[in-house]
């Protein structure tokens, strides 16, 4: 039976195997044992957003037969105390076996959407966790500037690759030959 937290004990260091006792309606990710909540569900115009996202990007990959797009919520699970969920992600097809009932290891591509309250934890945290843990390649979508920045993995840190403001496009790395036209976003 799964468990209720009102208050999680904060001292604790936190696990996968402590997040899978959770009551389902309880979202929870962990960065180096610590346990953070997740933000209520996003507004609808983040979900536009991640929806044009999908579609682009699982166009793109199914017509190249080239993996797998998913979207949140996903577990992705990098180390037993380092876990995310990432609005959007793709598994390359020759990385398809990290992808069972979860996602267990570095996705190649991860997309997360800024919110007012996730900013902080998108930009540095996140970005630190999933350049240690080999994520390829970051694409950081921020509706309030409607930019889009797509960093790739370079030395064990994300360096910019390609970026767009409010009108351009933007070229994936990782996958090659995908061009975003940002106004579309937005």
């Amino acid at each position: 039976m799964a468990t209720a937290l009102n208050h999680p004990p904060a001292a604790k260091r936190w696990t996968f195997a402590d997040l899978m006792q959770f009551d389902e309606t309880e979202r929870y990710e962990i960065y180096d044992g610590r346990l953070i909540p997740m933000a209520p569900a996003p507004n609808l115009y983040h979900q536009r957003i991640a929806g044009r996202l999908h579609l682009l990007l699982s166009a793109f990959v199914q017509t190249g037969e080239l993996g797998e797009v998913l979207f949140a919520p996903v577990d992705v699970v990098m180390s037993e105390e380092n876990t995310a969920q990432p609005d959007l992600l793709f598994i390359a097809k020759e990385n398809a076996g990290i992808a069972q009932n979860l996602v267990s290891g570095a996705p190649d591509l991860v997309v997360e959407i800024l919110s007012p309250s996730s900013i902080r934890r998108d930009r540095y945290e996140k970005q630190e966790q999933y350049a240690r843990f080999g994520v390829k390649e970051y694409w950081i979508v921020d509706p309030a500037n409607r930019s889009l920045e797509i960093l790739t993995l370079q030395d064990k840190r994300f360096a910019v690759h390609s970026s767009a403001v409010e009108t351009g496009e933007a070229a994936s790395h990782v996958l090659a030959g995908l061009i975003v036209d940002v106004a579309q976003l937005f």
